[in-house]
């Protein structure tokens, strides 16, 4: 936790913009801000939820002077973006954003205002190619949970991740996902990723929403998937390697052209997250057995710690290399796992 402060001390940028302000937040990679470079919605939000994490003793960064810097960079029609996608607002950086300005005690009535401002996003007819995609429908899901768990959108889009789970015959016909739900353009193919996503979702739903019997199941069997995922002769599983992926959308101002997002997936994480949800225990006592969950959640955390050196995670040796949201799941990870596991 300490390296990881220090880590944002030294890839924080600081910066005064026309037309925006003073700006104190992060890019998308903690190594991308020497000289300080323009704040991401979305390296601003993780660098939020980071900090909280930490709860420093010092004030050399102010959660509250980060949460401004996440309404300054607001679009002008309400909502957010990567810096990739242009100049229109897209649901799965919008609700991560609302979610971390939630978190951080923002306003309630501004937060209720821009959520109502953004309540199209969540709406498939807007976006249909988006929230087709498993990615963008659990990042919706988590972030509105935070910012607005009375939002009439969450049970329809809880609905859409049910539907869209399939069945895979080579881990006894439970259902999971892939990168597009089933049913939709894309790649439905079984991903370990994605199925973890979409369990850490529909349990954090059903925590805030409750679940009837049909909900409760696909959870569960998304954790059954999981859990019956194959080892590798060295002892590890491939279900925790890393992917990356393309969400593709028609561009919004030239529809003849797309809007690409590329995507990268810290699936060692995902996995460790899902596999501590509160029912992850029960399902696999009933299941494979409690030794066999144990020894999957510690590869998992084993591989997340793996991948740090001094609380900073590195995808790889570029400037986008070591992305703030990688150092916020990876720290979040270790963190819930000591709280679980220890014992006085």
């Amino acid at each position: 936790m300490d390296g990881t402060y220090q880590a944002l001390r030294r890839g924080l940028s600081v910066i005064e913009v026309s037309g925006h302000g003073p700006l104190t937040g992060w890019p998308h990679s903690l190594a991308e801000s020497d000289p300080p470079v323009h704040p991401t919605a979305f390296g601003t939000a993780y660098g939020l939820h980071l900090l909280l994490d930490i709860a420093p003793y010092d004030g050399r960064i102010r959660a509250g002077q980060v949460a401004e810097t996440l309404w300054r960079l607001r679009l002008p029609g309400g909502g957010w973006a990567a810096r990739s996608q242009g100049s229109g607002a897209r649901p799965e950086v919008s609700a991560i954003v609302l979610g971390a300005l939630a978190r951080a005690g923002a306003d309630p009535r501004l937060l209720e205002a821009e959520i109502r401002s953004c309540e199209v996003l969540w709406n498939p007819d807007h976006d249909a190619s988006g929230l087709a995609n498993t990615y963008v429908v659990t990042n919706v899901l988590r972030g509105l949970l935070r910012a607005a768990p009375g939002a009439t959108a969450l049970e329809g889009l809880r609905e859409v991740l049910v539907h869209g789970a399939t069945a895979d015959p080579a881990r006894g016909n439970h259902r999971c996902w892939g990168a597009a739900l089933a049913g939709g353009l894309g790649n439905p193919a079984p991903s370990a990723a994605h199925t973890a996503r979409a369990v850490v979702a529909l349990d954090r739903a059903a925590c805030v929403l409750g679940e009837d019997e049909r909900q409760r199941t696909v959870r569960e069997e998304g954790l059954r998937w999981l859990l019956a995922g194959p080892a590798t002769p060295a002892g590890g599983m491939t279900d925790l390697q890393n992917c990356q992926e393309e969400v593709r959308r028609p561009d919004q101002e030239d529809p003849l052209h797309q809007e690409l997002l590329s995507v990268r997936h810290f699936a060692a994480a995902w996995v460790a997250r899902a596999l501590m949800t509160d029912g992850a225990r029960k399902v696999a006592a009933e299941d494979v057995g409690l030794p066999a969950w144990e020894a999957q959640l510690t590869a998992a955390v084993a591989r997340v710690h793996g991948m740090q050196r001094g609380g900073v995670w590195r995808w790889d040796d570029g400037p986008m290399g070591h992305p703030v949201w990688m150092a916020y799941q990876g720290l979040s990870v270790l963190r819930r796992h000591a709280l679980m596991t220890y014992r006085p």
